[in-house]
């Protein structure tokens, strides 16, 4: 049965009345940046010894929405799940807007948002950074490239670019969480298991956040949604839970074992709010309780329920990224092992790090435009289906 998608009215007041409480936090954020950009960092909760604070943490989180968001719009088009193909035109348009979001906050954080091009013109094959910069913008247009296949229902160059949107989003996050494993000097960074853990937590936060956007969206424009595909993405969704688990227990076991990585790893496990971050944040909050949620046969066939461990899971992976990021920096630089060092820089010191209202107003106005953007876009595209419900001749 050919899928029909349409655009949605927007002509009513709750459609206008969200435009403008996005407007007006998106407003806020753009104050706060410019308050940033004008009064410099020191009025942030960063510091010489925490240069990279909550915009980093967005922007990290906010790709790797982006690659889980991508990854499930080929579900259809590459994995043979033909039911998955009513939301596959808003997945590939959510993930462009995510990256294009999480640029914005690592470019608002710069400082000089005037050198956005330098990255490009002048490549070391050598950083993680340059790298980078090639995997991104390259993304946005396989983005775009894939959408535009699909508008026109080219069903082998949608295939086709679904392959590479996978393994382009696989590595894009890869090459972001390079960027931390890859740092010697910083024993909670360097690691080969963070490039893999990344990927893993971008697919449980990426399909938890599908779950809420399609059960919002469908019920916001009141067009009919079938349970069962919230139930098979719940699915998918339990199994990424057990897989962030794994990795976090396996990082954390090595660090514990290694005699060198002790005293790091007790003060990343139980010192400090980011301790709390990652036992409530992480491990009850995103993890274990969501689990518990879709594992339970009292709840895990509930769509509320669903829902619940959804935005669970979304706040969890938030957590996941603050943690890989802050405590790292918090903890003090081992320069010269084995030798005692001070100086008036506060070398071998412990350092303190709170996010701050502009930090936070920041990230609530990055957000904010990415939902502007994705309501404009149902209203002038055609990505939402008149209805999603399986058929028995897409069920394989």
């Amino acid at each position: 049965m050919k899928i029909q998608f349409t655009t949605i009215e927007g002509k009513s007041f709750q459609f206008y009345a969200i435009l403008v409480i996005l407007s007006i936090l998106a407003a806020a954020g753009l104050y706060a940046s410019y308050r940033m950009f004008e009064g410099g960092h020191y009025i942030t909760g960063m510091t010489n010894q925490v240069p990279w604070g909550f915009p980093i943490v967005m922007a990290v989180y906010l790709i790797g929405l982006s690659a889980g968001s991508l990854v499930l719009s080929s579900l259809s088009s590459v994995f043979g799940k033909k039911e998955y193909k009513v939301f596959s035109r808003v997945a590939v348009y959510l993930a462009a807007l995510l990256l294009m979001a999480g640029l914005m906050s690592i470019t608002l954080d710069w400082g000089r948002p005037d050198r956005l091009m330098i990255p490009f013109t002048y490549f070391n094959f050598n950083s993680m950074f340059s790298w980078n910069a090639f995997l991104y913008s390259a993304y946005i247009g396989i983005c775009v490239v894939y959408l535009m296949a699909m508008f026109a229902e080219k069903e082998k160059l949608v295939t086709f670019i679904g392959a590479v949107a996978v393994i382009w989003a696989v590595a894009v996050h890869s090459g972001t969480g390079a960027i931390f494993g890859f740092i010697h000097a910083r024993e909670l960074y360097h690691s080969p298991l963070l490039a893999p853990s990344f990927i893993a937590a971008a697919l449980s936060s990426g399909t938890g956040l599908m779950i809420l956007i399609l059960l919002g969206t469908f019920k916001f424009t009141n067009r009919p949604l079938d349970n069962r595909l919230i139930l098979g993405l719940s699915k998918l969704l339990s199994g990424f839970i057990l897989i962030v688990l794994y990795f976090i227990f396996i990082e954390n076991l090595t660090r514990f074992y290694a005699f060198g990585l002790r005293e790091a790893e007790h003060y990343y496990l139980f010192e400090g709010l980011h301790s709390k971050v990652f036992w409530i944040g992480l491990i009850l909050t995103g993890s274990i309780i969501p689990a518990a949620i879709l594992f339970f046969p009292k709840t895990n066939k509930s769509i509320p329920w669903i829902a619940l461990a959804s935005f669970m899971v979304v706040i969890g992976v938030l957590a996941e990224r603050y943690i890989i990021v802050i405590p790292a920096q918090t903890y003090p630089l081992d320069q010269f092992p084995g030798k005692e060092v001070s100086s008036v820089f506060l070398d071998g010191a412990y350092a303190n790090y709170l996010i701050s209202l502009p930090e936070a107003a920041q990230a609530v106005g990055i957000v904010a435009i990415v939902g502007i953007m994705f309501i404009l876009g149902l209203k002038l595209l055609e990505l939402l289906p008149t209805e999603a419900v399986i058929h028995d001749t897409e069920k394989k």
